[in-house]
């Protein structure tokens, strides 16, 4: 991100520099064309010999011609497949406010699902050491046996699925993984599936893939989780890859296995249909709730590709390491793709994923306490949103992310800022008005909620509570008609 350090912003502007920063990147898509003139000195062509003269001399009278002819136009258009794509809003918002943190303006930023955490110590003496030893080459590309090989322990003992080494992928953090996949089992007219609330990537993963994303809304009322019936009526011969995220980013839900095993079911009767399962945030869950791989359920290891990652429950999102693991047919694939864009993880951190896993059951002691952290963090929030009128609330069981439901205020009209109409303009306005960074829920396919992310400390919520109750008492009113 470049430096944001030579101009001044005021919070009542904060708003004002979004939508310009918005405005800049509408206009800069839909630019076509792109004109430019050059000037090249005469080429001396005196010492060289006869052959290599003529030769200079034709060159030289294209140069010429093309400069004589003026302006030349490049064609900058884009591929169609990028044109479909959205950027990650939650990126863009993370972005924009840490570029006003170093403005000056005392923003508190809870956008981003990054741990405050430090890395645990044991992992990061492994990365050192891994640089001090001079492991620093290429890996191969699908990971180092060592790593991998811990992956499949760790599969067998935590999750109860088996998998050999060459079932397994190492890539570039679990988000590689995904995208991946989704190239490589979509066909372009695929239909990929998506529960809604979801993670901002999964529809434009599907788009990339030329596949089409089929959106299913689920209810706050029934804890945002898939409705095995309304799932059955949208499959389609179409039907390619259905995502699942337990927990769920961006709502903190967690699927029982009765659940799990009802949609297994389901899947079972559809030949095409595999399951991606994003496990990236298993480890972060909370008693009584217990986490559930769905390629361990009856029948599910032939369909399903199991993504995870060291980023959330080891602090480790800066290491940029993560994996598919999956039967051989379909990782090969994915590997294949890796192979011709980034190849292999950093060796430093593959050596860091070996020590992750080497913390002991579920991340050991080392993870537990930051579980501990986000469990009373997450108390104080629904604690205190729950004293807002019109507020509704799915109390979230894993992952550290609030989806709260504040559609009651929509409608309300403020001096100096105009109508919250929706998801996008209540986060406009608490960054205006309370200094607070917040993910609207619209960039998750629920424009009836917004996201904040309390991966945090438990001061910086308790600040950030106070500005946000603080700026809705102007919204009140709305509340109460």
């Amino acid at each position: 991100m470049a430096a944001a350090t030579s101009y001044s912003i005021q919070p009542k502007s904060i708003s004002a520099q979004i939508t310009h920063l918005q405005h800049q990147s509408n206009s800069q898509s839909s630019v076509t064309s792109l004109s430019f003139s050059s000037q090249l000195e005469p080429v001396s062509i005196k010492s060289l010999s006869a052959a290599r003269q003529l030769h200079l001399q034709r060159v030289g009278a294209v140069v010429r011609a093309e400069v004589n002819s003026g302006a030349m136009e490049v064609d900058i258009s884009l591929s169609p497949r990028v044109n479909s794509v959205k950027p990650s809003k939650t990126v863009a918002i993370t972005d924009q406010a840490t570029a006003l943190v170093q403005a000056g303006v005392p923003v508190i930023r809870l956008a981003a699902g990054e741990p405050d955490f430090d890395t645990p110590a044991a992992i990061a003496e492994a990365g050192a050491n891994a640089i001090r030893e001079g492991y620093t080459r290429y890996t191969p590309n699908a990971g180092t046996l060592e790593l991998r090989s811990a992956i499949c322990h760790k599969l067998k003992e935590e999750n109860g699925i088996s998998y050999t080494p060459d079932q397994i992928l190492v890539s570039n953090g679990a988000k590689q993984s995904i995208v991946q996949a989704v190239l490589a089992v979509c066909s372009p007219g695929d239909e990929v599936i998506i529960p809604a609330p979801f993670w901002v990537s999964y529809p434009e993963m599907a788009r990339l893939a030329d596949a089409t994303p089929v959106i299913i809304p689920t209810s706050i009322s029934d804890n945002f989780l898939l409705d095995p019936k309304v799932l059955e009526s949208k499959l389609t011969e179409k039907s390619r890859l259905l995502i699942l995220c337990s927990p769920s980013n961006p709502t903190g839900s967690v699927y029982p296995r009765k659940l799990l095993e009802e949609i297994a079911e389901i899947v079972a009767r559809h030949p095409r249909l595999l399951v991606m399962s994003d496990e990236i945030y298993e480890h972060i869950i909370y008693a009584p709730a217990t986490h559930t791989s769905f390629a361990s359920l009856p029948g599910m290891w032939d369909r399903t590709l199991t993504v995870n990652g060291f980023s959330k429950a080891f602090a480790m999102t800066g290491w940029r390491l993560g994996y598919i693991a999956g039967p051989k047919h379909f990782v090969a694939a994915c590997g294949k793709i890796q192979s011709q864009t980034t190849s292999g993880a950093s060796s430093i951190s593959q050596k860091g994923g070996v020590a992750a896993l080497g913390l002991g059951y579920a991340g050991g002691e080392a993870v537990s306490v930051m579980v501990k952290a986000f469990r009373e963090r997450r108390d104080f929030l629904v604690k205190s949103f729950g004293e807002l009128d019109g507020v509704k609330i799915s109390e979230p069981q894993g992952a550290f992310y609030l989806f709260l439901d504040f559609s009651s205020y929509y409608g309300s009209k403020i001096d100096g800022f105009g109508v919250i109409d929706g998801s996008e303009s209540l986060c406009r306005y608490l960054l205006d008005e309370a200094q607070v960074a917040l993910v609207p829920g619209d960039a998750f396919g629920d424009d009836t909620c917004i996201r904040i992310s309390y991966a945090a400390s438990l001061a910086t919520l308790k600040a950030a509570v106070e500005k946000i109750k603080g700026a809705l008492l102007s919204l009140k009113p709305a509340v109460l008609a």
